[in-house]
């Protein structure tokens, strides 16, 4: 295991309840933690409670490509390369077909999957000049298994990880490796707005899966967890 001591991590939607979870432990564990979120107010409480300083905390909107140029061109002023980008983003629309609209699947795409590719494209050149560095995306447990009603969300996670995978390809030749985390079931924000009747006392703590992302994190250099698959022990809709 590589020591986690001193890398440079950004998280990106870190205003999350998952990407905050993540952004306290890496921190607590001697990283140098650089958190993007849209909600300013939640991202300067964050950032106040880990003491993370003001030049390493950004207001973004992923799905902005300008936006995440700027906030790259401002991190690389300092250091070389991101050691680790984990992509903590999202959006989950839960709908039927019926009720879907196509400003739905847009949304979802637009966020999940272009916002995805445009901070990559911010990004990724920094670690190619250096060969090296790890990209974390967490495209849920509905990027490879779908869920009735999750039309727009899976498609979207579904091309993230279709993405993701052809970029692999892609870098081959160099030590940038990639790693797709599908969480299942973790206990957020995100149920609260979602017309399902679940156990929520039966999901994944957002805690124990900042732990995974602590882990992932740590691969040696010698290989790569190319996905690890995370779900409740006993969940179910009721």
């Amino acid at each position: 295991m590589e020591s986690i001591k001193g890398k440079h991590i950004l998280i990106a939607g870190a205003t999350g309840t998952i990407g905050s979870a993540i952004a306290r432990l890496l921190n607590d564990s001697g990283a140098v933690v650089y958190v993007t979120g849209r909600d300013a107010e939640k991202l300067n409480q964050l950032a106040k409670t880990c003491s993370i300083p003001n030049e390493r905390t950004f207001v973004l909107d992923i799905t902005n490509a300008q936006a995440n140029s700027a906030v790259a061109t401002h991190i690389l002023q300092t250091i070389p390369a991101i050691d680790v980008l984990v992509n903590a983003t999202g959006i989950g629309i839960i709908k039927p077909f019926e009720l879907l609209t196509i400003e739905d699947l847009q949304q979802s795409l637009n966020v999940n999957l272009i916002g995805a590719f445009n901070f990559l494209k911010a990004f990724l050149p920094s670690m190619k000049e250096q060969k090296k560095g790890l990209i974390i995306n967490i495209p849920g447990i509905l990027g490879k298994t779908p869920m009735a009603g999750a039309m727009a969300y899976s498609a979207s996670k579904y091309g993230l990880n279709g993405m993701m995978k052809s970029l692999r390809e892609e870098l081959k030749r160099t030590d940038i490796r990639i790693t797709q985390l599908f969480l299942g079931g973790v206990d957020t924000r995100f149920w609260d707005t979602i017309d399902l009747r679940v156990q929520r006392e039966k999901m994944i703590l957002a805690e124990e899966a900042a732990k995974a992302i602590w882990f992932l994190c740590q691969q040696p250099s010698s290989g790569v967890v190319s996905e690890m698959v995370i779900q409740p022990f006993n969940h179910q809709v009721i």
